[in-house]
């Protein structure tokens, strides 16, 4: 019995057109070469099938041998097989080979549909390669349904967009608007040649790609007039369009305009979305315009639009900052009001700005209403009123906070008892403090450089400089590194407790580390050293001082200690005039004059 009389043909057919169909293409290759080799000859069908899912699997090369065997065979090609092969070639950047295929086609008197074309130009501009489209689009135009050509060159202008000429597709679609025919043969934004038919006005889609573009690179007016060609051609424009605009006109700070184009988008009949009135209530917030985001607020809620938080929250914080805290009471009472609860991130920020304009009462009566609206004030919270209090001096008050805190079962993190710490320091409590950083350590919170600033601060100035010492080399085996303001805190500590042998070590060592100390503790060191009879180093540290030319807001207080020292150094037979003539030198540059004691001015020239 032959070979073929084990295999039904039918079945077969079948198998390879299934196979084809789950995406096994392999195997259907395979079991047409066992096929052909049995002598029997693949239908129509199953050649057409395997050409598409091989072409769709990337395989063009083997698509494109089965293609020749259907034509081998006298089977017929259609138009959806053609595009199959083409879009797979230009999938592969075969440019050449796919217009080769594109012009057999029509050779075939098989007429291309605007998918297809769309296809093509799609390729060349993802290549770049815009000099070609054109040509391409007025030979093929005659293929074009009436008013279909504007979705060939809203392919060209995404492609322009796309590789970064937002000005070329510009200049494209202005020329659509006016009806020019010729566009863009200025070597300035590239060689991009065009020549459009009259039929060819842009629509909705066209706007959508070239605004968006425009929005990326801030070109905003260009936008604006963009939009009014738009209405003016009778196009409706997008959503998205729209989005973009607004949020990025309220990104430039151009409110007015981004009013003018959510009301122009409503006339339109496009409804805002979500994004959209988010995006104009960050314009409203910026501007700190309560009344007018209470209005957004409240026509969100009738179109059952939630508001983004963030928005408001940087708005209430910065009503606090610059002092309008009534305004950001009531704003807040009005959220609630319309049915959005501000969150504890809200509240917290509204906190925070009343404590940095020193409004602690407010910040307190906020704090105790916050529970009221269904929120447990968290850890973040409580930080923020301990150190309102701190920066106020009411360290009392700070400590009850702390107190309620624990009552609640909340769990100070490092910032919380990074401001008790330096609440104790400050207030004398300096044992507390210590007992506070054991307590860190115990629940696996690792002291940080603020801490150890701040106890540094407090043993210094409880007249306890070993243990400051001490302190300072356990945090370095901690691998805490000390940073310029804990160097300025050990320094200053030790010139208080008069050891000015080891401060003047730790400066030095502190400048080797690149850093340095403010203008008022280099004064007050060269002061001390003077004072304690080390003019020869006061001197030195007060040339440094004077060569820094630092104007300090505080200008006063600069021209007093530098006069101090003068005074300090005039009584010294043994310093040299020189440095008497610079600091003179320095001061009448600042308007002012060394003194004597009885307030006359001294000539050491």
């Amino acid at each position: 019995m032959s070979k073929r009389a084990w295999v039904d043909e039918h079945v077969l057919t079948m198998l390879i057109v299934a196979y084809s169909k789950w995406g096994k293409v392999e195997d259907a290759v395979e079991l047409l070469g066992r096929m052909e080799a049995l002598d029997m000859r693949p239908n129509e069908k199953t050649l057409s099938v395997l050409v598409h899912g091989l072409a769709r699997q990337g395989r063009v090369d083997v698509a494109m041998n089965m293609f020749g065997k259907m034509a081998s065979y006298g089977f017929s090609v259609d138009l959806a097989m053609y595009s199959v092969l083409i879009e797979g070639l230009c999938h592969g950047n075969e440019m050449g080979k796919a217009v080769k295929l594109f012009e057999d086609m029509k050779r075939d008197r098989i007429t291309p549909d605007v998918r297809l074309l769309k296809k093509i130009i799609e390729a060349f501009c993802r290549q770049g390669d815009f000099s070609t489209v054109g040509p391409f689009i007025n030979e093929n135009a005659v293929h074009l349904k009436p008013g279909s050509a504007v979705l060939l060159y809203n392919v060209i202008l995404d492609g322009l967009i796309n590789h970064g000429e937002v000005e070329a597709a510009y200049q494209l679609l202005s020329s659509m608007v006016r009806g020019d025919q010729r566009v863009s043969d200025d070597d300035t934004v590239g060689v991009h040649i065009f020549v459009i038919t009259e039929d060819v006005k842009p629509n909705s889609d066209s706007f959508n790609i070239v605004v968006c573009g425009l929005c990326k690179v801030k070109k905003l007016d260009l936008a604006l007039a963009l939009t009014k060609d738009m209405v003016g051609l009778g196009c409706k424009g997008k959503l998205l369009m729209f989005n973009d605009l607004i949020l990025e006109l309220c990104n430039s700070g151009k409110l007015d305009e981004a009013y003018e184009i959510f009301n122009q988008m409503k006339d339109l009949g496009l409804k805002p979305s979500e994004f959209t009135y988010n995006s104009l209530l960050y314009g409203i917030c910026r501007r700190k315009d309560t009344s007018a985001a209470a209005d957004l607020l409240r026509e969100m809620r009738a179109n059952a639009h939630k508001p983004w938080i963030k928005n408001c929250t940087d708005m209430v914080q910065q009503l606090c900052l610059s002092g309008r805290i009534t305004e950001a009471l009531q704003f807040l009472d009005g959220m609630l009001e319309l049915g959005f609860l501000p969150d504890i991130v809200t509240y917290s920020a509204a906190m925070n700005g009343m404590c940095k304009v020193g409004d602690i009462e407010n910040a307190l009566g906020l704090f105790l209403d916050i529970s009221s609206k269904c929120y447990l004030p968290d850890v973040v919270a409580h930080n923020i009123l301990i150190n309102g209090f701190r920066k106020a001096g009411k360290f009392d008050e700070a400590q009850e906070i702390m107190e309620e805190m624990l009552s609640k079962g909340m769990l100070p993190s490092v910032v919380t008892y990074n401001l008790m710490i330096d609440i104790w320091c400050k207030s004398g409590s300096i044992d507390k403090a210590i007992t506070c950083v054991y307590k860190m350590i115990d629940e696996e919170k690792p002291p940080t450089v603020v801490t150890y600033t701040s106890l540094l601060d407090g043993l210094c100035n409880a007249g306890r400089p070993d243990e400051a010492i001490v302190l300072w080399c356990k945090m370095r085996e901690k691998g805490c590194s000390p940073n310029g303001i804990a160097y300025t805190a050990l320094v200053n500590g030790l010139c208080k407790c008069g050891r000015m042998e080891t401060a003047v070590n730790y400066y030095e060592e502190m400048k080797t580390k690149g850093f340095d100390l403010d203008i008022f503790s280099l004064l007050n060191l060269t002061n001390l050293l003077i004072a304690q009879g080390q003019a020869s180093k006061g001197c030195e540290l007060l040339k440094v001082v004077l060569q820094k030319d630092v104007v300090h807001n505080n200008h006063l207080k600069m021209v007093d200690l530098v006069n101090k020292a003068a005074k300090e150094l005039s009584k010294d037979g043994s310093i040299s005039s020189d440095i008497m003539i610079i600091i003179d030198a320095w001061l009448v540059s600042r308007g002012q004059g060394m003194h004597n004691e009885d307030g006359n001015k001294s000539d050491f020239s």
